[in-house]
């Protein structure tokens, strides 16, 4: 007998999909704003930032939010602030949020602010799109553009023929919420659109990337999993693509959301520590060529995962090995 399927995890996902290739996110989401940033001038996660913001703001549950500083098409010495929020369920003071959060970024920073927010819930009549209110001549008003998931359901086949990345994850999205009780369509459905990632023609560093986000959203129950990464396994052999690291990430995420789910014990955040070093290592490899056992020593001294996570971005990123060195850990002696 097959087993539930298991509760799957979208915050963390789309958060850190967002910061990987958060100019294909406003293309595909928000492409008016897009086309009037200036994309060749670097943009600025402030997550520091933003979570002053929020503990400030006391509002109640955080979802995932983000801030990005950006510049603009204008030629100006201006920029602006991007405020996005992901919310996934219902939540009656979630417009009042969005116009708290608004109006404190603007605060520390006297600049414009942008929100927009991101609907991944299930409720399809749910959409809040602006805040509110008016007494004795005194108003108040908040408008901020929506994206809401549950409207791409008809737009299936789009989907599957854009190339930008976040078509495949919403894909993964919708696939997740309509298989909730259905762990083998679950199954089929996962292992369909990993199998798209390689035949739509991505590189190597966005298929895993990919992959892993869709590993991570549509869990599924132990018996499957497992015959998941098998048939993917047999796949790439097949097509000659031998990313086999990328079956082996996706194990190592297991243990990842094993530990949001249970209390992160030891052994698994050794695993996690692994993974993303692993990963990072993959992805210079990937960018500059053979990386230095030099890196690889000074990189195992790390062992915070929120700095790995940032040393993995900045992987990515970089001009030049020599500025992944800079960052690092002088060698123990």
């Amino acid at each position: 007998m097959t087993s539930p399927t298991p509760q799957a995890d979208f915050d963390s996902p789309w958060k850190e999909i967002i910061e990987r290739y958060f100019p294909d996110f406003m293309a595909f989401f928000f492409p008016q704003a897009y086309r009037e940033i200036d994309w060749k001038r670097p943009y600025t996660f402030l997550d520091k930032e933003l979570q002053q913001v929020v503990r400030e703001a006391e509002t109640g549950q955080r979802r995932v939010d983000k801030l990005v500083k950006v510049f603009l098409q204008d030629g100006q010495e201006t920029w602006l602030l991007i405020h996005i929020e992901v919310q996934g369920q219902r939540e009656a003071n979630f417009a009042e949020r969005m116009y708290i959060y608004h109006y404190r970024i603007f605060d520390r920073y006297r600049r414009q602010v942008v929100s927009l927010a991101i609907l991944t819930d299930d409720q399809r009549h749910w959409r809040p799109d602006h805040y509110r209110y008016e007494r004795w001549g005194c108003r108040l008003s908040l408008d901020f553009p929506t994206v809401k998931l549950l409207d791409y359901e008809e737009r299936q086949d789009e989907l599957t023929t854009s190339v930008n990345p976040f078509a495949a994850a919403v894909l993964a999205h919708l696939q997740t919420m309509a298989t909730r009780q259905e762990p083998a369509e679950r199954y089929a459905a996962k292992l369909r659109l990993a199998k798209m990632l390689y035949q739509r023609g991505y590189g190597r560093q966005d298929i895993l990337e990919l992959l892993r986000f869709i590993d991570w959203v549509m869990t599924l129950p132990d018996n499957l999993a497992q015959q998941f990464r098998h048939e993917l396994t047999q796949f790439e052999e097949e097509m000659k693509m031998q990313y086999v690291t990328s079956i082996e990430r996706l194990a190592s995420e297991e243990g990842k959301q094993e530990g949001k789910q249970e209390g992160i014990q030891e052994g698994i955040q050794e695993g996690i520590q692994e993974g993303i070093r692993e990963s990072i290592v993959d992805a210079l490899t990937v960018r500059f060529g053979e990386v230095s056992d030099e890196i690889v020593t000074r990189l195992d001294q790390v062992e915070d995962v929120d700095t790995l996570r940032s040393l993995r971005r900045q992987a990515m990123t970089v001009d030049s090995l020599d500025a992944i060195v800079q960052l690092l850990p002088e060698t123990s002696e």
